[in-house]
């Protein structure tokens, strides 16, 4: 890593008692955007719609002149242009992606950074070349643990002057299931700008973090990586000092398509008296989902829904839905995902300094009319 740069980046912090998103958070916001909850209703989220997170800017990349090398622990060093690439056999899988900050603004004190509330999320049709097989054309050294992959976004953060990279272990770059993706194509066509064209990691089951964009270099090496995005970032922390835990696997979640229609400001969700069709999406990186549970009244009483089979890729949402009989007033209405490890979603979430990994079930406030 560079020196640190004092003067335009501050330290990581959590927000005073009482203190409001400030402009910084707004301008994020700005940058980055959300899943509409509405577009949960497609099983493929349209590219326009699903979840950005850009850490520093959008690079310029032209295709023609792209290349990715593969060097470090390796007997063949490699350098492929975009046409090699789409030589290689080609996959397609479908992954829901989620930024691991989702949730972050929902948590009280709230640590400073993107306020995502529970939108952070999409699933697309990601097509691209295995990295198993442009690693097995490189051939990894036998002392080869990780492979470090390094992306074109460069800025400075909490100081660091820096490129975006993150690792991860062989054993997970080198897996048959499921395969991590060299990808050049989201639904069929291009990579837009903002999803890292032209080319990216797409890594089934892990959050957003580890799908590095705009990829331009990857290096095998005999240590553990001890980059700011990986040691510095993206840990699950108590204290300043505390070296936390990697974060990694999705955690169960489930939202819901927010019934009837809103109020321009509040959010509220006014629907009629009688029967309501609840439905939404549910996922987990670490197994299918086995159990989605609506309430009507803020948690205190529950009914299982019909969660759908999964359709295809096995790392993809899948669709659920129940009925709830609305009556005239104010509810809160609940969603909770339980999937086959056992993990289901807390009602409140366990706090961390990066806010990450906050699974705590949405909430949907609803004033029903006679």
């Amino acid at each position: 890593m560079e020196a640190p740069l004092g003067g335009i980046s501050t330290p990581g912090r959590i927000a005073a008692r009482g203190e409001d998103i400030g402009t910084q958070e707004l301008a994020l916001a700005a940058r980055n955007h959300g899943l509409p909850l509405e577009a949960l209703r497609y099983e493929v989220t349209p590219a326009g719609l699903h979840y950005v997170l850009v850490h520093y800017d959008i690079p310029a990349a032209d295709p023609g002149s792209w290349r990715l090398t593969v060097g470090g622990r390796v007997r063949r060093p490699l350098t492929l242009d975009l046409a090699a690439l789409r030589a290689l056999p080609a996959v397609t899988r479908r992954v829901t992606m989620e930024c691991a900050g989702n949730g972050r603004a929902r948590l009280t004190p709230r640590p400073v950074s993107q306020p995502w509330l529970v939108e952070a999320v999409g699933t697309a049709d990601w097509t691209g070349a295995p990295l198993r097989a442009v690693l097995a054309e490189a051939g990894l050294a036998p002392e080869a643990v990780e492979a470090v992959f390094t992306g074109a976004d460069h800025g400075v953060e909490r100081g660091v002057e820096q490129d975006y990279r993150r690792s991860l272990p062989v054993t997970v770059a080198t897996g048959a299931d499921p395969q991590v993706l060299i990808a050049y194509a989201m639904n069929g066509e291009p990579l837009p700008p903002q999803h890292g064209f032209p080319l990216r990691l797409v890594v089934p089951g892990w959050y957003g973090m580890a799908h590095v964009k705009w990829l331009r270099e990857i290096t095998l090496t005999d240590v553990p990586f001890d980059g700011f995005q990986q040691t510095v970032a993206y840990r699950y922390r108590l204290t300043p000092d505390d070296p936390g835990e990697p974060v990694t696997l999705i955690a169960p979640r489930a939202l819901m398509v927010p019934p009837g229609f809103p109020d321009f400001m509040s959010r509220v969700r006014v629907v009629r008296a009688g029967d309501v069709t609840l439905e939404g999406r549910a996922w987990s990186g670490r197994g299918p989902v086995v159990r989605v549970e609506v309430s009507g009244d803020d948690g205190r009483t529950w009914t299982e829904a019909v969660v759908a089979a999964r359709t295809g890729d096995a790392l993809a949402w899948q669709a659920w839905h129940g009925t709830w009989t609305a009556t005239p007033g104010r509810h809160v209405l609940v969603a909770r995902a339980t999937d086959a490890t056992g993990g289901t979603q807390p009602l409140e979430q366990a706090w961390n300094r990066g806010g990450f990994g906050n699974n705590a079930v949405q909430r949907v406030p609803v004033l029903c009319r006679d």
